[in-house]
């Protein structure tokens, strides 16, 4: 679990060697980290996988592939579980941890014990409810597919929470002592939910004061949303085994496969050499005026997170690429650094990118539709963004400002599979023969194709189940959050809080202006306060029906949130940009939050511009998908 001193020399080499033959427990965690390897990448595989296999039979033969979306769909549940316990394997679940990282030596480790200890009892009670599910399953009957009993597929709940709670109790210390400590822990949590010492509504409040203490210290998103459905229905007496169906139902919605695929298409371009290639393309054309590296930043950190679904994976990919570059520009660092931060996340209005994908399953709505009406906002806010950072840039006269059109040329040829990757992506989602989760298949198996065999930046062997892994661990995190998520809304709606917040807006709100303005202030709160993936599935079935109420149409709804939610990555305490950018270029949060402030204010404008304008986002799903 703990990773052992590096040696220094062949003696004590040696030594660590015979210590690892004397570990027999060392050796079952190393094989069983393969395992979860490889049934991760073999899962994420065959989402892919047969979906095309299903265009090409219905292309030739006429004829489609007996129950290969029922396949897919418990696949994609397969990778949300496997993915997480990855994620909690290598300390990559999501968290809105902010006093951890104000704390060191003994305090910080004391905070992530406990944090990691309660997290452990969460997932072991999550586990609970999953097997209580499966086995009610198992009494119902029932197949899936080819005589696989259906509780069989459903098992991989329980058994991904429980290996979450097992990673948790490992990462909670590098001692044994710690991890026992851990243990106690988490055991004393659970010995408590079990037998409580007085009533649980009498519990319910404390229990809950410690589940955001645990927050606070470092447990994952997951604990906090899974934790509070537990406390709630817990607390309510009420069972427990309804977060995991809600979870079931969510992880295997026949459009969520689609997030997975177009997400792993833009982690084979993020691991590839595509980065490089399409600074190269953008810096040619735009790099010789004022404000061009500016541009390049804002085109090439558009077009990775609309495909990767995740601004922290264009900080991380381009980051450190993207600052040097705005540095020699003569860019202050300030500006630089708030640039890259604000970036980031501004591909998130663009199809294929994955909020897009959820908000339209959560708010039920077509993802084409959602697509559509993305695409101006996202233009608009791109512009913002050009702007302000071509007035941030150097006043001086800038020297050779004219584009080597030769040289321009040859970037674009270098980069044209890379850049006909939308093409591709929008050509399946339109064309008229294919599903949203098929056009995202063949987008994947594109990525896959050019970056392999094309530009060979990935070797069969070995980088493609590299990314398969990456891609799957961080899908799997966030399949996790959307999961427990949906139970906590699924107790919102048991508690008729819904109701209860329709009907004090439609005895207080007249107008669907203010309603709008209270909107957008609701939904900055929100997104200080929760991560988009979560905020999505709890908050979207509050507001869609007050939308209908003041007959606001269902896709600029969705932009407006997404818009919001888009800034909410730039926002204290807990915007993710911000950790991010203060890790992948080493600076402290405090000056990050500063370069931020400008980038905040551009892009709240904009946020406000598509809030009161609604033919920037009904125009193009009225002209095509409707």
């Amino acid at each position: 679990m703990g990773a052992e001193p590096a040696s220094a020399g062949p003696r004590a080499g040696q030594g660590a060697r015979r210590g690892v033959r004397r570990s027999p427990l060392h050796r079952i965690v190393q094989a069983g980290a393969r395992v979860e390897d490889w049934v991760l990448a073999l899962s994420l595989s065959g989402i892919v996988l047969l979906p095309l296999a299903e265009i090409a039979l219905r292309a030739t033969l006429r004829v489609g592939l007996s129950n290969s979306m029922a396949i897919v769909q418990h696949l994609t549940l397969l990778v949300g579980m496997i993915g997480g316990a990855v994620a909690a394997r290598e300390n990559r679940l999501l968290s809105l941890s902010t006093v951890e990282a104000f704390l060191h030596g003994k305090a910080r480790s004391a905070a992530e014990l406990f944090g990691h200890a309660f997290g452990a009892a969460i997932s072991a009670f999550l586990a609970v409810a999953g097997a209580r599910f499966a086995l009610e399953t198992k009494a119902a009957g029932g197949t899936l597919v080819y005589g696989i009993p259906t509780w069989v597929v459903q098992s991989s709940i329980p058994i991904g929470f429980g290996l979450v709670a097992l990673s948790l109790v490992g990462r909670a210390s590098s001692t044994w002592k710690g991890r026992v400590l851990a243990l106690s822990i988490a055991g004393a949590v659970g010995w408590i939910g079990l037998s409580p010492p007085l009533e649980p509504s009498s519990l319910v409040w404390p229990a809950l004061a410690v589940l955001v203490a645990a927050t606070a210290l470092g447990a994952p998103i997951f604990v906090t949303l899974g934790g509070a459905a537990l406390i709630l229905f817990w607390g309510a007496d009420e069972p427990i085994s309804p977060i995991a169906i809600d979870h079931y139902s969510l992880a295997t919605n026949t459009a969520l496969p689609a997030i997975p695929l177009f997400t792993l298409a833009g982690y084979f371009l993020a691991e590839g050499g595509a980065s490089r290639r399409l600074i190269r393309v953008f810096q040619t054309l735009f790099g010789g005026v004022r404000g061009g590296p500016a541009i390049v930043t804002v085109l090439v950190c558009a077009f990775f997170t609309s495909f990767t679904g995740a601004s922290g994976v264009t900080i991380l990919a381009l980051g450190g690429l993207l600052m040097p570059i705005l540095i020699s520009a003569r860019y202050s660092e300030r500006s630089a650094l708030g640039l890259i931060t604000g970036a980031g996340s501004l591909g998130l209005l663009f199809p294929p990118c994955l909020p897009l994908i959820l908000y339209a399953i959560v708010a039920k709505i077509r993802i084409q539709e959602i697509f559509l009406g993305g695409i101006l906002p996202g233009i608009l806010l791109l512009g913002l963004t050009g702007w302000w950072g071509i007035r941030e840039g150097p006043r001086v006269a800038h020297q050779g400002g004219r584009i080597d059109w030769r040289e321009a040329a040859r970037a674009v040829w270098d980069a044209k599979w890379e850049l006909l990757l939308p093409a591709v992506a929008m050509w399946g989602l339109f064309g008229g023969f294919a599903t949203a989760v098929e056009a995202s298949a063949m987008t994947a198996l594109y990525a896959f194709a050019i970056e392999t065999f094309v530009y060979r930046d990935l070797s069969l062997a070995r980088g493609v189940k590299k990314v398969l892994v990456e891609c799957g661990l961080v899908i799997g995190g966030v399949l996790m959050i959307l999961g427990v998520a949906k139970g906590f809304t699924s107790y919102l709606i048991f508690a008729d809080i819904p109701t209860a917040l329709f009907d004090w807006v439609a005895r207080t709100i007249e107008s669907p202006l203010v309603f709008l303005l209270i909107l957008n202030l609701f939904l900055l709160v929100v997104g200080c306060l929760m991560d988009i993936f979560s905020a999505i599935v709890v908050v979207v079935p509050l507001i869609v029906p007050i939308g209908e109420h003041f007959h606001i149409d269902p896709v600029h709804l969705g932009i407006i949130f997404l818009a919001n939610l888009e800034l909410g990555y730039l926002t204290p305490p807990v915007g993710m940009n911000l950790f991010l950018a203060s890790y992948r270029l080493n600076k402290p949060m405090s000056e990050v939050y500063r370069a931020a402030v400008p980038m905040i204010v551009v892009l709240g404008i904009g946020v406000l511009l598509i809030t009161y304008f609604a033919p920037m986002t009904t125009l193009l799903p009225h002209l095509f998908a409707r």
